[in-house]
């Protein structure tokens, strides 16, 4: 199939992006590097009237360094940051994640915003920015906002932003020296998407344990303080259930598939 007719626009400037897609009344989408929407466009399960193209506006590119976080505007890619393009004191891990995501040529196009904002259960940025604490910077006509990214994906393909904002840029913390960072997923073969997922923060110094469980029905299982599935040895697998169990992860094999993703993603930072 062939996606239906759609005039497409590209704005200089992330203010005439947002006053586009609010002057669009909901008919309008942004595109970048148009891995997920590309295949939706064919498809004609989005069939958008105008396509706001966000590539060429320089803001969205910039990385900015700063001494405690580094924010990483929405259209970097995957590949930059595969190619060590992220300062690094605190980020080093980041290349890692990047290089495990799909194949290279989706690495190349595809963003970091593009991934949060599409909100896929099992799309690795969303589960690794959730257990680092990143927070979404989001612009609009009247002002910019910003947001955890595990309050911005709601649900499932689901975000909050509002009709006429734009993811602008994401801001990553820094880890500490002594933080420790785990990640493991699970996939049938190198670069699909997982079947299970585990990010891990571990920061002793402040008496931070962070876990987050990705490819799940829906949004991404934060436990904050992830204390309460540990027993003496390491995680305590009838209290991760428990967890599995209250947010509707009931199916016998996803739920090994879990245990496995986590037990592996905390070993990793002790």
């Amino acid at each position: 199939m062939k996606p239906a007719a759609f005039d497409i626009i590209r704005p200089g400037s992330v203010k005439d992006a947002t006053q586009l897609l609010g002057q669009a009344d909901g008919k309008g989408r942004v595109v970048a590097g148009a891995q997920s929407l590309g295949p939706m466009l064919n498809l004609r399960l989005a069939q958008p009237e105008l396509l706001i193209d966000l590539t060429g506006i320089p803001a969205l590119a910039r990385i900015s360094d700063n001494p405690d976080s580094v924010t990483v505007g929405a259209c970097v890619t995957t590949a930059n940051i595969e190619d060590g393009r992220l300062p690094g004191s605190g980020l080093d891990h980041l290349p890692a994640v990047a290089t495990r995501i799909a194949y290279r040529a989706v690495r190349n196009r595809g963003t970091i915003g593009g991934s949060v904002c599409h909100a896929d259960p099992a799309a690795d940025w969303v589960t690794v920015l959730c257990a680092l604490r990143a927070e979404c910077c989001i612009a609009a006509p009247r002002g910019t906002r910003t947001l955890p990214v595990d309050e911005f994906v709601t649900g499932a393909y689901e975000t909050a932003l509002l009709a006429d904002e734009i993811l602008e840029a994401i801001r990553i913390p820094r880890l500490s020296a002594s933080t420790r960072f785990g990640y493991f997923k699970l996939c049938r073969k190198a670069g699909e998407f997982a079947l299970a997922m585990c990010a891990v923060l571990n920061d002793p110094e402040h008496h931070r344990l962070r876990i987050v469980i990705g490819a799940t029905k829906g949004r991404p299982i934060v436990l904050a303080d992830a204390r309460q599935v540990l027993d003496g040895t390491g995680i305590d697998e009838t209290a991760l259930l428990r967890v599995l169990d209250e947010h509707g992860i009931d199916e016998r094999a996803v739920r090994r598939q879990q245990l496995a993703a986590v037990t592996r993603a905390y070993r990793q930072t002790i």
